[in-house]
């Protein structure tokens, strides 16, 4: 099988992320799948997710991974592309597919949660390995993102990603790791150690409550960060609450979730993740940084899409800012993309 890469801008990148980009399609009504008239087509994975918010805050992302030699390939890398992502290390393998999924909405008001239909299995991307992580054109940025989806996808792909957290060749760069747990594509059993063994050896980690229940059987914030005494900094995300930062050495932080009309909830964590990271790049305080986590999270929640283009980092400025109580009476509208008491 012949690879084809890509040739890259050549300027060392603020973040780097690998994993999966999918083409995501998505009913153009919500209800049951099969009375939509019609799907309309984007993409969506963790990782590129994270990477497209960091470029339209102003950053440099740059995204690795592998598609297909199809169609979907296609549109995959020029929509990465268009949003600003540097895709220079991407690989097209040809004789294989690019993985896709599609979204069933849940009727309103009711509600509910969004239905995922993969068809993944078997993907380019599944051919993922350890070479990867030591790529030269991904040995230098800033920040190294990974998530917890990717080790899913195959043996290749798990010690790809086990690699890029222990073999660093850089002692400065900062190595994130999403939880981000994915039950259709491996059972708890399996999934909590391995995740929690790689969470465990990275400098930042992203985890939802419900994650950390399911997977480790925790039931408070601080039985997460006693699972995960070797990783730097815990940030545990608990829905419409809010967001806690633990680190290993200082004072635990607390920020509450803005009051948002929840249209979809898929891709809110990768916003959230982004936001955090932006602030963490721009050297903002822990407090800013979870604020602006919020701030993008509530941006993807008011989308059917896995992820929605948000404004520049300076826009972000003044209600990450906010006191504390004017913060706790913010809703959010992407109406008219404001914030208000």
């Amino acid at each position: 099988m012949q690879r084809v890469s890509y040739a890259g801008s050549g300027s060392v990148p603020d973040l780097v992320t690998i994993g999966e980009t999918m083409i995501v399609l998505v009913p153009v009504e919500r209800g049951p799948l099969a009375a939509s008239p019609g799907l309309s087509m984007h993409v969506g994975g963790a990782e590129s997710n994270v990477a497209g918010f960091l470029a339209d805050l102003g950053f440099r992302a740059r995204w690795s991974g592998i598609v297909g030699d199809d169609p979907f390939g296609d549109v995959v890398l020029s929509r990465l592309a268009d949003r600003g992502i540097d895709i220079g290390s991407a690989t097209r393998l040809h004789g294989q597919r690019t993985g896709f999924y599609v979204k069933e909405l849940p009727e309103l008001p009711a509600g509910g949660r969004t239905r995922i239909h993969y068809a993944r299995a078997g993907s380019a991307a599944t051919f993922l390995d350890p070479a990867r992580a030591r790529d030269e054109r991904l040995a230098r940025s800033r920040i190294l993102h990974l998530t917890g989806i990717t080790p899913a996808l195959s043996p290749g792909a798990r010690d790809m990603v086990w690699a890029s957290v222990t073999e660093r060749a850089d002692p400065d760069r900062i190595v994130s790791f999403d939880v981000n747990s994915r039950p259709p594509l491996w059972p708890a059993r399996i999934a909590g150690p391995e995740l929690a063994r790689i969470a465990g050896r990275c400098d930042l980690v992203f985890v939802g409550m419900d994650e950390a229940r399911a997977l480790w059987g925790c039931e408070t914030v601080s039985d997460v960060g006693e699972l995960l005494p070797g990783a730097g900094t815990v940030v545990v995300k608990d829905g419409a609450v809010g967001a806690y930062c633990l680190p290993r050495d200082g004072d635990p932080g607390f920020v509450p979730a803005l009051r948002v009309r929840v249209v979809e909830d898929v891709g809110a964590g990768d916003a959230f993740a982004a936001g955090y990271l932006g602030g963490l790049l721009a050297g903002w305080p822990v407090r800013r940084r979870l604020r602006l986590g919020h701030l993008l999270a509530a941006h993807a929640l008011s989308v059917t899409g896995d992820n929605v283009k948000v404004p520049g980092l300076d826009t972000f400025a003044a209600p990450c800012g906010l006191p504390a109580d004017e913060w706790g009476r913010l809703s959010f509208e992407i109406a008219d993309d404001s914030w208000a008491a």
